[in-house]
């Protein structure tokens, strides 16, 4: 089984755009999920994999990750998963040792900005940056497969 330890937070400011090493644009889409799990393709530049994922709340839960052609996904992400798709732009940045995934949402979900963060064990210590918030890692809003069916423009 695969484990993935992530926990989300929101950001206090732009501040972090400063440490960015790498940025990445990504297109997502969903499959009709199921109570147990979640069916995704993902999409950015030529490379694209499916991903299983458990549904369950909190910080663990199993993932699987396939990689598949890029033309597959696309056809995928045009014909047959639900909208609206997931876009963001994940942009990369290393602080106290460790990698953090920062997804800076538009489409439907623009204005959301999100931080991310895997963890070898659901208690393993990490540095705060100044510019993270508060932690959602237990509210099920900021998880992508939420977004598509209550998009970040809805919930004002």
């Amino acid at each position: 089984m695969a484990a993935e330890i992530e926990r989300k937070f929101l950001l206090t400011d732009a501040s972090w755009r400063q440490e960015v090493e790498k940025t990445q644009v990504i297109r997502q889409g969903y499959f009709g999920g199921t109570e147990k799990a979640s069916l995704r393709v993902r999409l950015s530049d030529d490379h694209a994999w499916l991903n299983i994922k458990s549904a369950t709340l909190g910080i663990s839960r199993q993932e699987y990750e396939y990689p598949i052609p890029a033309a597959d996904a696309r056809e995928m992400l045009d014909n047959l998963c639900e909208t609206p798709l997931i876009e963001k732009t994940r942009h990369y940045l290393h602080h106290g040792g460790h990698l953090w995934e920062i997804d800076e949402f538009f489409g439907d979900n623009a204005g959301l900005v999100v931080a991310e963060l895997e963890l070898q064990s659901v208690d393993e210590a990490f540095q705060r940056p100044a510019w993270l918030g508060e932690e959602v890692s237990d509210d099920p809003r900021y998880y992508n497969v939420c977004l598509v069916k209550h998009p970040y423009r809805e919930w004002q």
